[in-house]
């Protein structure tokens, strides 16, 4: 432990499991103490399961085997009023804010013509307007005191990535609201900056988008590809270059588009 985040009190959204744990985890490892929140239910709108409340309550567990302090809440980040809410009484209880991981998020997968409006509400208020709430909920307790601003896009955010529509355009709006953000809030040292992960073993798969991409359209299967030789890469990978935009590390830099992509974003 080299304590690169030492005291510094971080939100991050989708903590439950997955990417969201694996960042609890490693910002505890380097010191930091965690508001932690995850919606724990299911959505019908999304094939597979999502987190639970045991879940969010093993990610607090391993945050405190660290030796850092945990808050949880559980609560749906597409509710402005309650994620404000739960962010402030986390706020409350460790003393401040320096930093916010938006990091929940849900995928479909579905041709053009078979992708619903229900599927386009769903991801779209999760994964953008809850990426927007985040930041929201966040903010009143690091504009006076600058901080940093992390929201998880994707490789889907930078390149058309097809088969999932609904998300790559949710991934891409939140490359779009961030960089404003990153202008608007530069003057009170709030930095705001996004991560692009590729592909990542965390649960985050429809099983249909195997059956799109070998049975219907296995021509967009090189589309899906990483340059380098391997498949996916793993949730501290990201994690890591979640933990230096929380650090001090990188005071300077805001509107970044942060790639661990092992290249998939350059094919």
């Amino acid at each position: 432990m080299s304590g690169r985040v030492t005291g510094k009190r971080v939100l991050i959204t989708g903590a439950a499991r997955g990417m969201g744990r694996s960042h609890a985890v490693r910002l505890a490892e380097e010191g930091a103490d965690l508001i932690l929140v995850d919606l724990c239910e299911s959505l019908p709108e999304v094939e597979y399961p999502l987190a639970t409340r045991e879940d969010l309550a093993e990610t607090a567990r391993l945050v405190e085997g660290c030796g850092r302090r945990a808050v949880t809440h559980v609560v749906d980040v597409r509710d402005a009023e309650a994620l404000a809410a739960a962010v402030a009484d986390g706020v409350a209880q460790l003393g401040g804010l320096e930093a916010a991981v938006a990091n929940a998020g849900v995928l479909t997968a579905a041709t053009w013509d078979t992708t619903t409006s229900a599927q386009w509400r769903t991801v779209v208020d999760v994964n953008l307007i809850g990426t927007w709430n985040t930041c929201a909920a966040a903010l009143p307790h690091l504009v006076d005191r600058g901080g940093s601003l992390i929201n998880i896009s994707s490789a889907a955010g930078i390149k058309g990535t097809p088969l999932h529509t609904p998300y790559t355009a949710a991934k891409h709006g939140v490359v779009g609201m961030s960089k404003a953000l990153a202008n608007e809030l530069a003057a009170v040292g709030v930095r705001v900056n996004t991560v692009h992960p590729t592909g990542v073993p965390t649960g985050m798969q429809p099983a249909s988008i195997h059956t799109l991409l070998v049975e219907q359209r296995p021509d967009l299967a090189p589309i899906f590809g990483n340059a380098m030789p391997v498949q996916m890469v793993e949730a501290v990978d990201i994690s890591n270059a979640v933990l230096f935009l929380v650090s001090d590390e990188s005071r300077y830099v805001t509107g970044l588009e942060f790639k661990v992509d092992a290249g998939v974003t350059i094919r």
